[in-house]
Parts: C-alpha cells; sequence; structure tokens
C-alpha cells in the first residue's frame, strides 16, 4: 500500500516538474502564470498525499490565489510578452 502512495507521489511531483519547465520556457506571461498555477496545485496534490494538509490550504492560498493575483497586477503595468535577445 505505501508503494502505491510512493508511486502516485512520484507522478504528482513529475507533473508539477514538467509544468515548471513548460512555465519557464513559455514566452506570454499569462500563460506561464497559469501553468505556475497548475505547478503549484500539483505541489499541492504532493503536500496532501503525504498527509499535510494544513500545509496543502496555505499554500493552496498564497501560490495560486495570492501569488497569481500579485503577478497579474504586475503583468497588467509592463508589457505582456517577454521579449527574446
Amino acid at each position: 500500500m505505501i508503494e502505491l502512495h510512493f508511486l502516485i507521489l512520484a507522478i504528482v511531483v513529475s507533473f508539477g516538474f514538467v509544468f515548471s519547465y513548460l512555465a519557464m520556457k513559455e514566452h506570454d506571461l499569462l500563460k506561464a502564470l497559469a501553468l505556475s498555477s497548475v505547478q503549484s496545485t500539483f505541489f499541492a496534490l504532493g503536500f496532501y498525499i503525504l498527509a499535510a494538509p494544513d500545509i496543502v490550504l496555505a499554500y493552496l492560498a498564497i501560490a495560486v490565489g495570492a501569488y497569481t493575483a500579485l503577478v497579474i497586477l504586475a503583468i497588467s503595468k509592463t508589457e505582456r510578452y517577454e521579449v527574446g535577445e
């Protein structure tokens, strides 16, 4: 039974890393922010699998809620697309 939890945890964290990579490679800042929110949700699911519901609630409120709102505010005051070299 414990091996199943570790397998699910490994899959969830792997998806989190994939979405982190996709967010770093994205040139549209709003799409990168959406990918970062999905990555945060996968990591919160990983915390839930590790039986830390208090950390999950705080992580979701900060990483998906407050962080996303602040970055959208910052993006609205600047350019939406990242300029490449």
